[in-house]
């Protein structure tokens, strides 16, 4: 089984920062793409960010810019760093990453509030 735990969520003022960390253990031979999404209430779950295996990156639209992944292989670490951050930004973070083949099982953490204040 694989456990992700998530860390660095909590409250900021507009134009703040903030780092989310999600480490995965357990039953793992290799990551292949590692990820955050998001979920704000009375909204569907959304992408926020990716990396993939070769560190290629993907952003949504909103947070480009602004958010930065990143990840320690070595660790089985991802990261976001989230600068300017606004009132918008506010939901629970989501970690998620998928199995490099031949496994290709995906993984959830648990969820971590960030609340953007005014």
């Amino acid at each position: 089984q694989v456990q992700l735990v998530e860390s660095g969520g909590g409250l900021v003022q507009a134009g703040g920062s903030l780092r989310l960390s999600c480490v995965a253990s357990g039953n793992i031979f290799s990551i292949n793409t590692m990820g955050w999404y998001r979920q704000a209430p009375g909204n569907q779950r959304e992408l926020v960010a990716t990396i993939t295996g070769g560190d290629t990156t993907n952003y949504a639209g909103s947070v480009k810019g602004r958010f930065t992944i990143s990840r320690d292989n070595a660790r089985n670490t991802v990261y976001l760093q989230m600068n300017s951050l606004k009132p918008e930004d506010t939901a629970v973070y989501y970690c998620n990453i998928r199995l490099s083949l031949p496994d290709g099982r995906t993984y959830w953490g648990q969820g971590t509030q960030v609340t953007v204040s005014l």
